[in-house]
């Protein structure tokens, strides 16, 4: 499957379920699909919020099955950031001694086989796969 979505302010769940109801996602096991949405939101939500900082901008969305992986690749034309750059949450920690976000590029990192991103014609690439 492949779409892009312009605009994209308020639009998570809207994108989400596009990307529930591909032909790729529907025969998956309910686990593997559950890990899915809560990647998906997590990673599209951070893009929604911090992407374009006031502005808004597009997300464009590609999934398919490559050597029985689903993968999951999210674009958008938002400042440079690569999520993987920062140091992983401690968990551990009381929560009032904890710095303040991370937790779910952590939580998709955690989930999906393998996550990645690259930063390509203007563009951040975030690309996180998991095996059914």
């Amino acid at each position: 499957m492949y779409k892009k979505f312009n605009p994209i302010t308020g639009k998570c769940g809207e994108i989400v379920e596009e990307i529930m109801q591909s032909p790729e996602v529907l025969p998956l096991n309910d686990t593997t699909r559950f890990k899915i949405r809560l990647c998906a939101e997590e990673a599209i939500e951070n893009i929604i919020s911090y992407a374009y900082g006031r502005n808004d901008g597009f997300i464009e969305v590609n999934s398919c099955i490559s050597d029985d992986n689903f993968v999951l690749s999210l674009k958008d034309g938002g400042m440079p950031f690569n999520p993987l750059g920062r140091k992983d949450p401690d968990i551990n920690k009381p929560l009032e001694e904890r710095e303040v976000g991370g937790l779910g590029i952590f939580i998709c990192k955690r989930m999906m086989d393998d996550v990645r991103y690259t930063y390509k014609d203007g563009c951040n690439i975030l690309t996180m796969s998991i095996r059914n």
